[in-house]
C-alpha cells in the first residue's frame, strides 16, 4: 500500500478501522477524514446526557487528536471529499486539492430524513445527528423551558423518544407526534411498544400516534410556532425536533460506481464491488447469504465492521457474524436489545412488565430471533449467548422464572 490508507469518516466505525489497520501490523500512512470541525466524538450521548448538560465536551470525546497521532494515525477535520477516482486510486476535495490512496475505507455514516413540508426549513425544527446539532438543540431547549414554550417531537423512534424524554426530565412540556398507530413499530413487539407508551404518558409526555403533518407553522420571525395536522389540530411548539429516520451517505460511492441499495452494498467482511475499497457503519447494506440485504445503524454494528474492513484491507477474513445488540435510554429505563425481531411471530414475557425488571423473547418458527430487556442486563447478556450458540429455550421455560436459562448453555 504505497500510497497508504485513507478512512472517509471520523466516526465510531471510521476510527475503528483506522486502529485496527494498526494494531493488525499496517505500517503505512494512514490518514482519517472528518467533515466535521471536531474529532471523533461518542454520538449516544447527543440524545441524552449531552442535550440534559450532563456531561462536557471532554467527557463527549472518542479519541483526542494526541491520541491518534500517538498511533500514527493523521485526523484532518473539517475536511469534504468530493469525488473518488477508483481508476487513478484519487479522492478529490471539495478544496479543490486531491489525496491519493491505495485502500480505501468508506465510513460516512447517515443523514437524518428532512421534513418536505411547508415551514419545515425554519430555525427552530431541527434533525439530530451530530454535536453542533445536539448544542443547538440544548440551547433552544432551554429557551423554551425559561420561556414556557411547548416542545414538539416529530417521530417516535429511538431519537425522537429520548430527545422526548430528555426534554421532559428538563422540565418542557412535551409532544410526541408518530404516523405510525404505536412507537418504535418496526423494531418492538406491540407489548413493549404499548409499555414505552406508557411509559412516557407516566412522565407527562402528550402522545399523538397514527397522526399526520400536514405543516409546521411559522411566525414573522421565521421561526416556527406551531405544527399543524392533517386532522387540523395545532400543537403550539417553540422548539421542533424531528427524527423520522435516516438515510445511508452513499453518494460518493454511487458516483464512483460501486453497488449501493439503500447503502454501500459490502459483504460479510465489509468489502465493496472494488477490491481496494471497503465500507462500515451506518452507510452500509450488508449482503446476506440469502441475497437479501441488512442494513444495522449501531454502535456495535460500526465497531465490527471497523474490524472487518480493516481486515480486509491486511488480506484477511474477518467475517462480521454475531449477535447485533443496541441500546436506548429512556428516562430511568434502559433497554438492551439483542438479535433481530423481524417477522417473529410469537413471544414470551421473563419477569414483570408492570414491575420490572423484565426481558420480551421473540420467536420466528419456533426459533429464538431476539430478545428485549428493560432494566435487565443479566437477561441481555445472557440472550446474546443463547443467540451466538443458536440455542433455543421455549416459551415456557422463559416465563418460568424458576427455570434457569444459562443451563442451556452447559454442555
Amino acid at each position: 500500500m504505497a500510497e497508504g490508507t485513507v478512512v472517509i469518516g471520523a466516526g465510531q466505525a471510521g476510527v475503528q478501522a483506522a486502529e485496527a489497520l494498526r494494531s493488525g501490523g499496517y505500517e503505512g500512512a494512514i490518514t482519517l477524514l472528518g467533515d466535521e470541525p471536531h474529532g471523533p466524538y461518542h454520538r449516544p450521548p447527543l440524545s441524552k446526557a449531552w442535550l440534559a448538560g450532563e456531561i462536557d465536551a471532554d467527557q463527549l470525546v472518542m479519541r483526542a487528536p494526541d491520541m491518534l497521532a500517538r498511533k500514527q494515525i493523521a485526523l484532518r477535520t473539517g475536511v469534504r471529499v468530493a469525488a473518488i477516482d477508483r481508476a487513478a486510486k484519487v479522492l478529490r476535495l471539495s478544496d479543490g486539492s486531491t489525496l491519493p490512496y491505495d485502500g480505501l475505507v468508506l465510513a460516512t455514516g447517515s443523514t437524518p430524513r428532512a421534513l418536505t413540508l411547508p415551514g419545515a426549513t425554519a430555525p427552530n425544527v431541527l434533525p439530530l445527528r451530530s454535536r453542533d446539532d445536539a448544542s443547538t438543540i440544548s440551547a433552544e431547549l432551554q429557551a423554551c423551558i425559561a420561556g414556557a414554550q411547548p416542545v414538539v417531537v416529530i417521530g417516535g423512534g429511538f431519537i425522537g423518544l429520548e430527545v422526548a424524554a430528555t426534554a421532559r426530565k428538563k422540565g418542557a412540556t412535551v409532544t410526541v407526534l408518530e404516523a405510525a398507530p404505536r412507537l418504535l413499530g418496526r423494531v418492538l413487539a406491540p407489548m413493549l411498544s404499548n409499555w414505552y407508551a406508557n411509559l412516557h404518558r407516566s412522565h407527562g409526555v402528550q402522545l399523538e400516534l397514527g397522526i399526520g403533518i400536514e405543516a409546521i407553522e411559522t411566525g414573522a420571525d421565521g421561526r416556527a410556532v406551531a405544527v399543524r395536522a392533517a386532522d387540523g389540530r395545532r400543537f403550539s411548539a417553540g422548539l421542533v425536533v424531528v427524527g423520522i429516520g435516516v438515510t445511508a451517505n452513499d453518494q460518493l460511492a454511487q458516483a464512483a460506481g460501486l453497488e449501493c441499495d439503500r447503502g454501500i452494498v459490502v459483504d460479510a467482511c465489509a468489502r465493496t464491488s472494488d477490491p481496494a475499497i471497503v465500507a462500515a457503519g451506518d452507510c452500509t447494506a450488508r449482503r446476506l447469504p440469502d441475497g437479501t440485504l441488512l442494513r444495522l445503524e449501531s454502535v456495535n454494528n460500526a465497531t465490527e465492521q471497523g474490524k472487518s474492513a480493516a481486515a480486509a484491507l491486511l488480506g484477511q477474513k474477518r467475517p462480521f457474524a454475531g449477535t447485533p445488540w443496541f441500546w436506548s435510554d429512556q428516562y430511568d429505563k434502559k433497554l438492551q436489545m439483542a438479535g433481530l425481531s423481524m417477522g417473529a411471530d410469537a413471544w414470551a414475557v421473563r419477569g414483570s412488565m408492570a414491575e420490572g425488571p423484565f426481558s420480551v423473547w421473540h420467536y420466528r418458527d419456533g426459533k429464538l430471533v431476539a430478545v428485549d430487556a428493560v432494566a435487565n442486563a443479566k437477561d441481555h447478556l445472557l440472550s446474546r449467548k443463547l443467540l451466538d450458540a443458536g440455542l433455543t429455550p421455549t416459551p415456557e421455560q422463559v416465563a418460568d422464572a424458576s427455570f434457569d436459562l444459562t443451563s442451556l448453555l452447559k454442555p
